[in-house]
């Protein structure tokens, strides 16, 4: 991702799409008028449409936050007046959109939050429970022959 990481876990891009003739692709929901989330006007990704602009570029996703269009903010406005400037931001649109960071797998270092860090109980416990279950089992049969 080309963006940069803001404060609180989220990042920010510009994502450029090219309309199609079905359009840019993607559906929105909030506004002022429709919180997607409470106390929360902005705009949001809902869904994106497969075989649209959006999904074709593969940057932007569900969820996703978008702040402005072609460099106009998207802050305080209702539903419906963010519908039409999508409608009509022309070909080529500019997104500037948010986006939750995830946390990566991989090598962690120090946790900071309590956790050992090691190896989680049932990736001991369970290999460890079959291996005496079936050595049980051999026992039994092994009396039973006896």
């Amino acid at each position: 991702m080309n963006g940069s990481v803001a404060g609180g876990g989220f990042s920010e891009e510009v994502i450029s799409l090219t309309r199609r003739p079905s359009g840019l692709g993607f559906n929105i929901v909030g506004g002022t008028d429709q919180q997607y989330i409470s106390n929360d006007s902005s705009i949001y990704v809902s869904r994106i449409k497969k075989d649209g602009a959006a999904y074709l570029d593969g940057r932007l996703q569900e969820g996703d936050k978008i702040l402005a269009v072609n460099g106009r903010d998207l802050k305080d406005l209702r539903h419906k007046d963010a519908v039409e400037l999508f409608r009509n931001a022309g070909y080529d649109v500019s997104l500037k959109i948010q986006r939750r960071l995830q946390p990566q797998n991989g090598p962690v270092g120090h946790q900071g939050d309590g956790e050992s860090g090691g190896l989680p109980l049932a990736a001991i416990l369970v290999p460890g429970l079959a291996l005496a279950a079936a050595a049980v089992w051999i026992l039994l049969r092994y009396r039973q022959r006896m």
